[in-house]
């Protein structure tokens, strides 16, 4: 996997993101990044921060660390940080390996991101890990839609993304996720399946929590 083809594809990206996310977020995600980013409590870890979207909506009081694998947009993140009065830790490194320890935040969170990391299952996998026990996972992706139809048309369109810019549309974080062994809580699904939110406890002990999976509207 060639992660400085990445970092430089998304250091020229940098300069026009905000733009073109910005029309995503308003037809398509609605009021995602508040949804989530408005769960976040203690000491939150951002993967994938990217130019610092999510910044405003982060509850007073939360410590935040953000990463990516970008210097260009993580300078964006610095100066939107700075805008907003925000003493929050930018830094740069790789999802695939997060350099940080077991157990080290109460919560972790990922906007968008999942669908261009290359590799995602090390990605979750390395996200959990850092993730204290009873602390929250929060992600926000678009995924692998409800209908064959719509899957079939995401598939052509991966035919182009994957290769030009890395970006998938076929996968399912929530599998992951469950995959290991944390609990999901809250779930939901919109614009034909397309985009996932969710949020997902990592269990206390090996027994598990106790929380039942709801899914919302």
């Amino acid at each position: 996997m060639d992660e400085t083809r990445w970092q430089r594809y998304w250091d020229r990206k940098s300069a026009n993101y905000d733009a073109e996310i910005g029309v995503l977020d308003r037809r398509v995600f609605g009021d995602s990044r508040q949804w989530t980013c408005s769960q976040a409590t203690g000491e939150v870890l951002e993967v994938a921060v990217g130019t610092g979207l999510n910044l405003p909506h982060y509850p007073a009081g939360v410590a935040l660390t953000g990463l990516d694998l970008s210097e260009q947009m993580l300078d964006l993140a610095r100066s939107r940080a700075a805008q907003l009065g925000l003493d929050a830790v930018l830094r740069q490194g790789t999802a695939h390996a997060l350099p940080f320890g077991d157990a080290s935040f109460d919560t972790v969170v990922c906007t968008l991101g999942l669908c261009a990391i290359p590799d995602h299952e090390t990605a979750v996998a390395e996200m959990v890990r850092v993730l204290r026990p009873g602390g929250r996972l929060i992600l926000l992706d678009h995924v692998a839609g409800s209908s064959r139809l719509t899957r079939g048309v995401q598939w052509l369109v991966e035919r182009i993304t994957v290769p030009m810019a890395g970006e998938h549309f076929l996968r399912r974080p929530l599998h992951l996720v469950e995959a290991r062994g944390l609990v999901v809580e809250q779930r939901q699904r919109f614009k034909l399946g397309v985009v996932e939110r969710l949020v997902a406890r990592k269990p206390v002990s090996s027994s598990g929590d106790p929380a039942t999976p709801r899914d919302l509207p």
